[in-house]
């Protein structure tokens, strides 16, 4: 069957032990539609060619656990965001339903066998009950829940968390019976024996409580703390117990904060062997496989499947994202791994066992399966900030169907990425060529002999560590059991810093300003504490008598605090300095941009000037007149003409309809086509009518005082003007005094 070999999968080789990730290969963005991801099925070969064991074996974001029905047909995976779950039948290879909850799953269980009875611990204390149709009820614990395990003869609910107490349920009845009081302060995780249910509990101390659930009394006491210590292992604190799980009536496994795994006889309280991990991480997950011998422990970086006699590797497998959970299908090779990561992956080792039954093909695929490079998850789609949509030009697709939002930037086709960048630096790939041979000039000029001397790149900061350096190798010169310790400039991970341009410390940028202070205080007191360890040291050399707590003389306390604090004020103020140079500087920066704008639009007024002035001369050669002068405004003068003050006097004693008019005939502004500004209008006070008349008497004697008068008065107006004098005589006349 050569079609076999064109499917795509990852295959790895541990101890002659072959592993075969069904899961592997391009994963389709979640974003696109049922129609594009069929076209890309049509048109995209590695799609194609991928093994999808079970249709969509996937959360949007992470799978925290998974369970196998005990027949066999449904696997239950619980993950976020937004809490889930999902069932998938293993007969029709697809899901069969999934139901989101209110909160995030802490663990869960089913009760039957298949999905008919399900419990959920959930983060937010309430205990859901799920059966075939969905949600059917719901309670809370006194405290938070961290695990918990089922009795079946007694139909017993046991809860463990942050509590002494263990919480009991009873199903049968439907009430809480009474807890279980331990000498625990908290427990972290519990199991069940399924051949004499003797009840066992992990707790944050290193200890295993076991208690018989038909007494509710206490058996016995494990502390797996103190047995975990072994001479070949590191402990840096106190480890706790993180996984537990019992094999047959007799074996125990216990796995520990701090990454060893201990397995027991019950009759014992010493543990037969102690495996070690060595990456200091928790135990996640604890499984036995019973036709090997094997033990299959796993943290959040690899899974260990080892022999439980010797402890003899069987072999490993180091997925690239983190483990939340391990499941193990009863009676076959194939392993569903939890991940911090979309995808759940689909491990099938035919050295464990062989295929299940609802997928007796893959028997024969592995046979033909070949090993192929691995890809990303998104391989057809760049990843790109809005800084660098800037650069290329492309602001004005955000949008558009061609950039997909995601988290702080988006992402766009790689060709299109690839096209445009090539539009944008034609001459990008001549510059990398040059890069490549200087590059490869620089590697075959080291072998020969060559002075010391600064890089290219960074000499500031290389001189910076060189000083530091030296000091350090002579403060560790004076001690007897100095350890090496290599320094920045000659560590390979970050020799790039000082070779590749890009990675040069821009001085003159704003962050740079603001953070150099801090940065120089800071270099400034590990000065100060190297010079004082070094005089601590010659102290302590001169008098070995004295005890090691005793200070210096000179150097209490309380005088290091008060040069702390003054080097913490004096940093303080020189950031303020730092931001009010900054911003000094911007305002002068506006300020220029401001000036040669107004510089830039006068010059152009002036030449348009010229020009018409010289226009006008070449019309009227015939009649002799002056030539205008032109004069340079120099910078930072503003001209002004001399019309200029008397016109804006004018205009503040015109009223707001004449200035309007002026704007118009000048062309500043139009008014005609607008529909409010081409209306006008007035409106008159309401007055009382000894006011009108009061105004119209005025009227009149202003009228008749603005009449000329005549040069001769008619007779008839003689006798008036005679009688009018007489009047005024006699008013003019002093009055009678009073008797």
């Amino acid at each position: 069957m050569p079609w076999l070999s064109q499917f795509i999968t990852q295959v790895s080789t541990v101890n002659d032990v072959k592993i075969y990730n069904l899961s592997h290969g391009k994963s389709l963005p979640e974003w696109l539609s049922d129609r594009k991801k069929r076209a890309l099925q049509k048109s995209d070969v590695d799609i194609q060619r991928r093994i999808e064991l079970i249709q969509d074996f996937e959360m949007p974001t992470v799978c925290t656990s998974l369970k196998v029905s005990r027949d066999g047909q449904y696997i239950l995976a619980a993950g976020t965001y937004k809490p889930r779950i999902r069932c998938y039948d293993t007969y029709q290879l697809s899901l069969k339903f999934e139901r989101c909850l209110d909160s995030d799953v802490v663990a869960f269980d089913i009760l039957s066998d298949d999905y008919s009875k399900l419990v959920f611990l959930h983060m937010d204390r309430y205990v859901a009950f799920h059966s075939q149709h969905g949600f059917y009820y719901k309670t809370r614990i006194p405290k938070f829940g961290r695990d918990f395990s089922y009795h079946y003869p007694s139909c017993d609910l046991y809860f463990v968390g942050a509590s002494s107490e263990i919480y009991r349920l009873n199903l049968e009845q439907g009430r809480f019976l009474n807890s279980l009081e331990t000498s625990a302060v908290e427990h972290n995780v519990c199991d069940i024996n399924p051949v004499h249910h003797l009840f066992a509990t992990g707790t944050i101390e290193g200890k295993v409580e076991c208690w018989d659930p038909r007494a509710r009394n206490r058996v016995s006491i494990l502390d797996c703390a103190l047995s975990s210590v072994t001479d070949g292992t590191e402990v840096d604190g106190l480890p706790s117990v993180t996984a537990l799980k019992f094999n047959g009536s007799l074996g125990m496994a216990v796995g520990t904060s701090t990454g060893q795994v201990l397995l027991y006889d019950l009759r014992s309280s010493q543990p037969l062997l102690v495996k070690d991990h060595y990456y200091s991480l928790p135990i996640q997950s604890l499984n036995f496989h019973e036709q090997l011998d094997l033990v299959i422990s796993a943290d959040s970086k690899i899974i260990k499947m080892w022999h439980k006699d010797t402890g003899k590797i069987f072999s490993t497998v180091e997925p690239q994202s983190n483990i939340n959970d391990v499941c193990i299908y009863p009676n076959s090779g194939m392993l569903f791994t939890a991940n911090e990561d979309p995808k759940m992956n689909t491990l099938y080792i035919p050295a464990l066992g062989p295929a299940p039954r609802w997928c007796s093909f893959l028997d024969n695929l592995t046979e033909e399966l070949e090993e192929n490079p691995e890809t990303t998850v998104y391989d057809d789609y760049k990843f790109v900030t809005r800084k660098d949509l800037e650069n290329l030009g492309l602001t004005h697709l955000i949008g558009t169907p061609l950039l997909r939002a995601y988290m702080h930037g988006f992402f766009m086709d790689i060709r299109l990425y690839h096209k445009v960048k090539t539009m944008v630096n034609p001459f990008a790939y001549d510059e990398y060529r040059k890069d490549k041979i200087r590059q490869k000039i620089d590697e075959s000029r080291t072998q020969r002999v060559q002075l010391k001397k600064l890089p290219k790149v960074n000499k500031e900061l290389a001189l910076k560590l060189m000083d530091e350096g030296e000091d350090e190798a002579l403060l560790k010169s004076r001690k007897k059991k100095a350890k090496g310790s290599t320094s920045l400039l000659s560590d390979d991970r970050f020799k790039v810093m000082f070779e590749n341009p890009d990675y040069q410390v821009d001085e003159e940028s704003e962050e740079y300003r603001l953070l150099n202070p801090l940065v120089s205080k800071v270099s400034q007191k590990r000065k100060k504490k190297l010079k004082m360890l070094a005089e601590m040291e010659a102290e302590e050399e001169k008098k070995a008598q004295q005890e090691e707590e005793e200070e210096p003389e000179g150097r209490g306390s309380s005088d290091e605090d008060t040069s702390d604090d003054d080097d913490d004020k004096s940093w303080v103020a020189e950031v303020r300095e730092q931001r009010r140079l900054l911003h000094f500087e911007r305002r002068q920066l506006q300020d220029q941009q401001r000036q040669d704008g107004r510089r830039q639009d006068r010059d152009a007024d002036l030449r348009s000037g010229a020009a018409a002035a010289q226009q006008g001369l070449s019309q009227r050669q015939t009649q002799p007149q002056s030539q205008p002068r032109f004069y340079q405004i120099k910078a930072g003068e503003e001209f002004r003409s001399f019309g200029d003050v008397a016109r804006k006097q004018k205009l503040q004693k015109a009223t707001l309809e004449e200035r309007l008019r002026l704007d118009e005939s000048s062309g500043m502004s139009n008014l005609a086509d607008s529909a409010v500004g081409s209306k006008q209008l007035t409106f008159t006070l309401q007055k009382s009518e000894k006011q009108r008349s009061q105004q119209k008497a005025e009227r009149d004697h202003h009228e008749e005082r603005r009449k000329p008068l005549a040069a001769e008065a008619p007779l008839s107006s003689q006798t008036e003007l005679c009688s009018y004098g007489t009047m005024v005589q006699h008013i003019l006349l002093p009055l009678p005094r009073p008797p």
